[in-house]
């Protein structure tokens, strides 16, 4: 939200006061004094008025968990352990996932409370690589190479993937990179050789490597310099 439309909707200021009290720089957020109304807060951040605490905000969270097999994506399920599930945190019905991953997938997944760095994360537009080990039923030959940068037309969506990169470690084993998160989407692009995945894992999402240090079920708060690694700002 703006600045200019939070102050406004508080009783205690009109639009022109708003205009007034950040002309006069007197009003301050996360410490810093701020003049233009067009200036973007969340609901992490601290908004004071002459000293006066007009928003308090909470400390923005975020945390790299090894997400193991059989373990559901989501923040409740009625019948199998959810992600949300390992953790032992206060607060927990505030945490959202930042990019889900199928049941039986594990792997590297982000956990936040802050909905705007996890829109960044996610979004489409960012193209933001996530790389994955597969290992299937039958070999894999170089023609997947080919056909995954080509993309891969799923009928359902009546869309063709965007292009991706597959490295071949094995004959039954390999490295992709993709940019979206389609439905079950790597299971798929190997479907269309008729190949079942018999195994995948998420390493990494952008820059940010998932912690070799971590057992499956395992999470830690990830540092400032991993947060910073996004584009989109960290909340403080």
């Amino acid at each position: 939200m703006r600045v200019d439309r939070f102050l406004s909707n508080l009783p205690q200021f009109n639009r022109q006061q708003v205009r007034l009290l950040l002309i006069e720089k007197r009003i301050q957020v996360d410490g810093q004094v701020i003049s233009d109304p067009r200036h973007e807060i969340r609901a992490f951040s601290r908004i004071e008025f002459d000293g006066q605490i007009l928003q308090a905000g909470k400390p923005a969270r975020y945390f790299m968990l090894h997400k193991p097999p059989g373990c559901v994506s989501a923040t409740q399920d009625p019948e199998h352990p959810t992600v949300l599930d390992l953790l032992n945190e206060p607060d927990q019905h505030e945490l959202h996932i930042a990019g889900r991953l199928d049941f039986n997938t594990s792997g590297l997944m982000l956990i936040t409370n802050d909905g705007q760095w996890s829109r960044h994360v996610t979004q489409p537009q960012t193209k933001m690589p996530k790389v994955y080990y597969v290992e299937t039923e039958q070999e894999i030959g170089p023609e997947y190479i080919s056909k995954f940068i080509e993309g891969v037309y799923f009928a359902f969506e009546d869309l063709t993937t965007q292009p991706a990169e597959l490295e071949l470690l094995g004959p039954c084993s390999a490295r992709l990179s993709i940019v979206e998160g389609r439905y079950h989407q790597v299971k798929r692009m190997f479907g269309y050789f008729n190949n079942k995945v018999v195994l995948l894992h998420r390493e990494s999402i952008g820059p940010l490597v998932l912690d070799s240090q971590l057992a499956p079920g395992e999470y830690r708060a990830l540092s400032d310099q991993e947060i910073q690694l996004f584009q989109g700002p960290p909340a403080h």
